[in-house]
């Protein structure tokens, strides 16, 4: 198994990357990835899935142009749907862009396995910084887009946030994992389970 972190567009988000056995994952997609036809070719797979871990543009602007280059499947929990499907009237509202919106595949209710090439991931619901936020974790890694950050949480401002569901989550469903597991956040650097029990200051207030 590869992985490699794509960090894209003007608010720093983090695209992971992973490939094993031919086969490969992205795990939201922000915008274009220049380098990320070579990294497939260096490691010999074939882009099969993306999965999105909520619903906000920032996470999805990209998704659409891969659709037509690849034949994938992109993977989003139901209950980010119609977050999805509205986001260019936030665009509006917010004096931003419109997006190309990605057609979704797969909704997801979280406890699924899903598999790619050789690895297993768990989808472990999120919901805080979106009705729909999901963590996909495989072996010692989670990918929990914007639930918690390193010394910091997402925020819940936006439409879908709910501070107490979003802390509820971070003790409950990651908080509850191995210690060692290793947390790869959407935006900023990686962090830990062990770590944030400790010192992550807004949860352990």
């Amino acid at each position: 198994m590869n992985i490699k972190k794509f960090v894209v567009g003007d608010m720093g988000n983090n695209n992971y990357l992973l490939t094993d056995n031919g086969e490969a994952v992205l795990i939201d997609c922000t915008g274009v990835i220049p380098e990320l036809e070579s990294f497939l070719k260096e490691n010999n797979a074939e882009l099969k899935y993306i999965f999105v871990t909520h619903g906000h543009f920032d996470h999805i602007s990209g998704i659409k142009k891969l659709q037509e280059k690849y034949d994938l499947k992109v993977y989003l929990h139901e209950s980010d749907k119609e977050l999805v499907e509205g986001t260019n009237d936030f665009m509006t509202m917010v004096g931003l862009p419109h997006i190309d919106i990605p057609e979704i595949d797969i909704y997801l209710k979280g406890g699924e396995k899903l598999k790619v090439g050789n690895m297993v991931f768990d989808v472990i619901p999120l919901a805080g910084h979106t009705q729909g936020g999901v963590g996909y974790k495989t072996d010692n890694m989670l990918f929990a887009g914007d639930t918690i950050f390193m010394n910091s949480i997402g925020r819940t401002d936006l439409p879908g946030g709910d501070y107490e569901t979003l802390v509820k989550s971070i003790e409950e469903k990651i908080f509850t994992l191995d210690e060692n597991t290793i947390i790869y956040s959407g935006h900023g650097a990686d962090t830990s389970v062990g770590y944030e029990k400790k010192y992550n200051v807004i949860v352990n207030n």
